[in-house]
């Protein structure tokens, strides 16, 4: 790629979604760009950018975009997070939220290994809290990866990373060499595609957000939108969890952190959102 077009790629990824990209990073570039440009019928990645240039197409612009967010993820990454979720934010909300629904949203869920992970352990929950309601709900930038999530199907290295035997073999099943979750986990998650620096001024009223390595590729604009975005979208006293590694851009912002690392809980006097 030409260095011009390594940095055309960059701008737009910063003003459409926030992302940082190195346009140094050659290898990065060309491995999430190779497939775009096969599957919109472009001879190679030059094309596709002299395409763009000549085009300028939305849906064009957002399919690099959308290639250059893809993220690693894996079930039950951070398996110290899960457990906090299990044994000390579930259970306190349950207490303080009585008949009312809790609701989770895994925001920039990508291929949905987060979001099924926590509708796992939601239903797993079942027999300590009868009474509870969970609403779970999973978004990401990527079209193509939401639509994977909602299939539901891994291949055999994907339930190796992180999932355990036993949630295997109770919420999957084997479909030729690969795994496909239960409909009754799929079914407990609703989907959306949202760009968390867009106008989210109607995604309101979450007891938890897990947005995990996400503000770490952003740039520094980027980051202060987005948690805007997701502490508005909180109820009060309500958590909101990022990775460890990335709190220190949240204490940036005045946010105070609860007890455990990378976890930050919203004002418990805070107005309620409408």
């Amino acid at each position: 790629m030409k260095p011009e077009d390594r940095d055309l790629v960059a701008q737009l990824c910063a003003a459409r979604s926030g992302q940082q990209v190195d346009p140094a990073k050659d290898y990065l570039l060309e491995t999430r760009l190779g497939p775009v440009a096969r599957r919109e019928g472009f001879d190679s990645i030059a094309d596709l950018i002299s395409g763009l240039r000549t085009r300028r197409e939305d849906r064009l612009i957002w399919a690099i975009v959308e290639a250059m967010a893809a993220g690693d993820t894996s079930f039950f990454r951070d398996q110290a997070l899960f457990n906090l979720f299990r044994d000390d934010l579930a259970p306190d909300l349950v207490r303080r939220r009585g008949d009312q629904p809790i609701r989770i949203w895994s925001a920039a869920c990508a291929t949905g290994q987060e979001v099924h992970s926590l509708a796992m352990l939601v239903d797993e929950m079942a027999g300590d809290h009868p009474a509870a309601q969970f609403e779970i709900f999973g978004s990401d930038l990527s079209e193509r990866a939401l639509e994977k999530a909602q299939s539901g199907l891994y291949t055999q290295f994907e339930v190796q990373r992180g999932l355990p035997i036993r949630s295997l073999v109770r919420h999957f099943d084997k479909i030729d060499d690969a795994w496909v979750i239960s409909p009754r986990i799929r079914q407990a998650i609703r989907w959306r595609r949202l760009n968390l620096i867009g106008d989210l001024s109607r995604v309101r009223g979450f007891d938890v957000i897990f947005c995990r390595h996400v503000l770490e590729t952003m740039i520094e604009p980027a980051q202060q939108r987005v948690i805007e975005n997701l502490t508005a979208a909180l109820n009060p006293g309500a958590y909101l969890v990022v990775g460890t590694h990335e709190a220190q851009v949240l204490e940036a912002q005045g946010l105070k952190a609860a007890e455990q690392a990378g976890v930050f809980r919203s004002p418990a006097n805070a107005r309620a959102a409408a």
